[in-house]
């Protein structure tokens, strides 16, 4: 049943943000990583390598090496025991959420191997990406007394965190079709019109990650 709802909104009228011209990578700066998480796919990035925005988000995690970014619909998300009414309501337009989850250890040892695609990325690509989640953010939602971004709930992992999205989630915006979004903004060979399912993200990040092993991004 869910699945057929979805298939009657069409992502093809979403509006993307513009991409940039893709051209070689460039020199390798940093990697992302694709991560398959049952039916919807989160971006992990290396604490070490992000701007101060983006940084910030970990200071609350000791030992953090990893942060790793999903979106939802926010209400979703936040209700621990969602009703099927809810899951319908969710493929309505409405306030997306960020899951923050903090990682001390590389995805690979919490999700499994075969579950993650590591994506080397150029300074100008990674900073595309990083700026596109940060813009997924929703800064004026409150601050902490340090001036951090204050969530909106605790995640349902341990070390994770739901933050505000800027973002409209719906069935024609789910959270795969973000993940898309955000790797062709950074400039990758990924589209993201038409991506609703996790194996359509992990297949394009495959295909897109096998000339830049090669060296010839």
């Amino acid at each position: 049943m869910f699945l057929l709802l979805l298939l009657l909104f069409s992502p093809a009228g979403c509006a993307t943000r513009p991409m940039p011209p893709r051209s070689a990578a460039g020199p390798e700066f940093a990697e992302v990583q694709v991560i398959a998480r049952d039916w919807h796919t989160d971006l992990g990035l290396p604490v070490a390598m992000l701007g101060p925005a983006l940084a910030g988000l970990a200071d609350k995690f000791p030992g953090v090496r990893y942060l790793v970014f999903g979106f939802g619909d926010r209400g979703y998300l936040l209700d621990r025991n969602p009703s099927p009414f809810r899951l319908l309501r969710a493929l309505l337009p409405g306030p997306g959420a960020i899951l923050l989850t903090a990682l001390a250890a590389p995805p690979e040892a919490a999700f499994g191997a075969d579950s993650v695609v590591r994506l080397p990325l150029s300074r100008a690509e990674f900073e595309r990406l990083e700026r596109f989640i940060g813009d997924s953010l929703d800064w004026a939602g409150g601050r902490d007394a340090e001036g951090r971004l204050r969530p909106i709930g605790e995640g349902p992992y341990p070390g994770s965190v739901f933050h505000a999205s800027s973002v409209t989630y719906s069935a024609a915006y789910s959270c795969n079709t973000w993940t898309a979004e955000a790797l062709a903004v950074a400039g990758l060979p990924v589209a993201a019109s038409g991506v609703l399912f996790v194996g359509q993200v992990m297949a394009q990040a495959r295909k897109a990650a096998m000339p830049r092993r090669a060296g010839g991004a």
